[in-house]
């Protein structure tokens, strides 16, 4: 298991990308454990990029539950087809938000949080999280994020 990280923070995020995401698999390389796995996720994530907030909420009950996160606190629980991360659980698709104020529904755990991406965590065909990522700047994300970070959830479906 890899315990440092190389970050490195003068690059395009695509090497960004391409430096982590080995690093990510070497962290969870033979660790079964998915919450120790979720947890170094998030944490190797806002040190690489330093976004506002990365982290994890679980499928509970029929609600999103907050899971192993990096940032300042946040919503606990969150309905199916609520905010960005209920409604990208309930269509299964990754939704990338340029103006998290602009978006209908939008939750607002923090005002600070901009902009926002999350990316359904699926696993044996059930969704069974999502991985939400907030920055505290406008147009943060794209398809290239969106490409990356779905990369990196299905390293945990192989962990």
């Amino acid at each position: 298991m890899a315990e440092d990280l190389q970050i490195i923070t003068s690059a395009s995020k695509l090497e960004q990308y391409e430096s982590i995401i080995p690093q990510i698999a070497a962290l969870i390389d033979g660790e079964d454990d998915l919450i120790a796995n979720l947890a170094n996720i998030s944490a190797a994530l806002k040190e690489q990029f330093n976004w506002f907030w990365v982290g994890f909420y679980m499928v509970k009950n029929d609600q999103l539950i907050l899971g192993p996160f990096q940032g300042p606190v946040a919503c606990t629980r969150i309905g199916k087809g609520k905010g960005v991360c209920g409604i990208a659980w309930e269509q299964g698709e990754t939704l990338i938000v340029p103006d998290v104020d602009q978006f209908p529904g939008h939750i607002a755990c923090s005002s600070l949080s901009k902009s926002e991406i999350v990316v359904p965590l699926i696993i044996n065909d059930n969704i069974i999280g999502v991985l939400d990522v907030d920055s505290a700047y406008i147009n943060q994300f794209d398809e290239t994020d969106a490409k990356y970070l779905a990369d990196i959830i299905n390293l945990i479906s192989l962990a």
